[in-house]
């Protein structure tokens, strides 16, 4: 699954009155005289535009940080991440005096967007502020710099970074080497246990000083319900998917032992990590030739069409651009084309996790990406350009309201024109001949599952571990011992050897590292299906739902642009029903996607013993 930075503006709401009741914090901090709706509002303007103006800074600086890392460009990215941090501290307990105020409804969400805007809250003690920052900066710069390194026979120390290493995982076949990889990648992170653990404590204290239980109950509470009623809902959903995956996990683990032999995958046991064609064992596509089901049928080899056409990173991002374009939507702005980073520099350190980025909440948008030319990044540039597009059509809402109607919809924008690239797609703009398209079927619909739905689990289980972190309910003393836990439980997969709490695994995952909360990819996976769905009925799409592109069709432009036009600015339902017609979340467009899949996966999995 493609990943994004933190977006410091988040969305979420109660009623109008329960918002700005719960904001009493203390009741000390009251104005003497009773303020007036009036006061409220030029209180919010006067925040907006402050908060807009640290959040721009704040954003550069971390754009900086990220593509040129060195001590200074830490220290400066930690300088205005306090800033910001205190900034909105103060104005949240400021806000305390406008309580019991019946607000007009837009006030109303303006202040308590406010109240959740930040993802890393910190204590109002300047002392312990500048260390939670601190402490922010080193485990994203560690995480970033980070190599394995060993002695080879020769003598010589040989370094490698996660993309090397993450090219092995994709590409080898070798038990060992794999093996040495997934382990290796694994050394960075035991450093960053101790100011984690610590991390934990100063959030903590930041969201309890905004009116939180913890860190993840403010996670929890940006979904337009309560922060319980919204763990039963990703329960709820992950129930919906959990046969699929099941059948799904049950028919490669059988080719992984046929491949491997028994003894090292066994039939009725767990899979071992390291063999899933992923670092983190979190999408498995990369192993498609060795679980592809026996057919005449293929999937096209779309990573080496692209390699024949000789393109060249920019291009693969007009790529991306045009299929938004082809929607009715605005071609990108030369600054984008000037400012972005598309290739990994030779002279200095960056950060090559793929991210979108939005500078001045108005123009300024760019990517930083060190862009392969391979079939995942092509899917890679459509899901951040994606946020790119969602960044300039609500431009024009306050700054409170320019982010996803909730952070899974931010994320699904992408993914849901990711899922337009079929192969026919792919003739039309002359990347496949036609001899290597034809009907999409089982084998396209294998390969898309190995990305989708096995990382449905993966994708829950992340936060899952953390709001357990955050409540205390998981100690220090056992962070690796149920990180594995959980990783057992929900995806079926072992360690491939024996880990120990001096490790520190969950680390070596860039979003633990960075504060990014990640239940929002879970539900981009979900929505992704759903919008498609939706958008393939309003085009009056015939046939099977994967087989359907909405590329080039204006009516689905107009409809999926009105929605992201709308932000933040009102509850996530009404942005959702806006699209769908749907109010609620709704796993089925994927069972309908991989109905035929489903079928086939049963019947394949006859006489084999499923679960772990």
């Amino acid at each position: 699954m493609h990943t994004t930075k933190t977006t410091l503006r988040r969305q979420a709401g109660w009623l109008a009155t329960v918002l700005i009741a719960a904001l009493s914090i203390s009741a000390t901090s009251q104005a003497a005289a009773k303020p007036t709706i009036a006061d409220a509002q030029r209180f919010m303007q006067r925040t907006e535009k402050e908060l807009e103006r640290l959040l721009s800074i704040r954003e550069r600086a971390a754009f900086v940080n990220m593509t040129y890392l060195t001590e200074d460009t830490d220290f400066f990215d930690s300088h205005f991440q306090q800033e910001l941090m205190a900034f909105v501290g103060k104005s949240v307990k400021e806000a305390v005096r406008f309580r019991g105020l019946k607000l007009p409804a837009t006030l109303a969400r303006k202040f308590h967007m406010l109240r959740i805007n930040l993802d890393l809250p910190a204590p109002s003690d300047a002392a312990l502020r500048a260390e939670l920052a601190q402490i922010a900066s080193y485990l994203t710069s560690t995480y970033g710099k980070g190599k394995y390194c060993k002695t080879g026979a020769d003598g010589r120390r040989n370094c490698r970074n996660l993309g090397q290493l993450s090219k092995v995982m994709a590409t080898s076949r070798n038990f060992d080497e794999l093996l040495d990889a997934w382990r290796g990648w694994r050394t960075i992170a035991p450093p960053m246990r101790k100011k984690f653990a610590r991390y934990v404590t100063l959030a903590n204290a930041g969201a309890k000083e905004l009116g939180f239980k913890n860190l993840g109950d403010l996670w929890r509470s940006k979904y337009d319900m309560s922060p319980e009623a919204f763990e039963k809902e990703t329960e709820r959903l992950w129930k919906q998917v959990k046969p699929l995956y099941r059948d799904l996990h049950c028919y490669v683990r059988a080719q992984l032992s046929k491949h491997y032999g028994a003894d090292k995958v066994p039939l009725d046991k767990p899979i071992p990590a390291h063999l899933l064609g992923n670092m983190w064992s979190q999408t498995w596509e990369n192993i498609y030739p060795l679980v592809a089901p026996k057919t005449s049928e293929r999937a096209p080899n779309v990573t080496a069409a692209l390699l024949r056409k000789g393109l060249k990173p920019k291009q693969m991002t007009k790529i991306a651009e045009n299929f938004f374009v082809s929607l009715g939507m605005p071609t990108l702005p030369k600054t984008f084309w000037n400012r972005s980073l598309f290739t990994k520099p030779r002279d200095r350190e960056v950060v090559c996790h793929a991210s979108a980025w939005t500078l001045d909440f108005k123009n300024d948008v760019r990517i930083k990406m060190c862009i392969k030319i391979d079939e995942e990044d092509l899917s890679t540039l459509h899901h951040e350009l994606g946020h790119v597009y969602y960044y300039l059509a609500y431009r024009g809402l306050p700054v409170l309201f320019q982010t996803g109607a909730h952070d899974g919809f931010h994320e699904a924008v992408g993914d849901l024109l990711a899922l337009s690239v079929t192969p026919d797609y792919l003739k039309a703009i002359e990347i496949l001949q036609t001899s290597e398209t034809g009907k999409p079927g089982l084998s396209f619909l294998l390969k898309m599952a190995l990305e989708k739905v096995a990382f449905l689990p993966f994708g829950k289980l992340i936060d899952q571990w953390r709001w357990h972190v955050f409540e205390g309910r998981i100690k220090p003393r056992e962070y690796n011992a149920s990180w594995w836990r959980l990783r057992t439980t929900y995806q079926g997969i072992v360690p491939p050897v024996s880990r120990s709490e001096s490790d520190f695994d969950p680390g070596a995952k860039y979003h633990i590292a960075a504060n990014v909360p990640y239940t929002r990819y879970f539900l981009a996976t979900i929505l992704q299906f759903q919008f498609h769905r939706a958008l393939c009925k309003a085009i009056g799409h015939k046939g099977p739902l994967h087989a359907c592109s909405i590329y080039g069709n204006k009516i689905a432009g107009k409809r999926l642009w009105k929605m992201l036009q709308l932000g933040a600015s009102g509850p996530w339902p009404e942005a959702l029903h806006e699209l769908t017609g749907q109010r609620r979340m709704d796993a089925t467009a994927i069972l309908s996607y991989f109905a035929p899949l489903h079928k086939w996966l049963k019947e394949q999995n006859k006489g084999q013993r499923c679960g772990w």
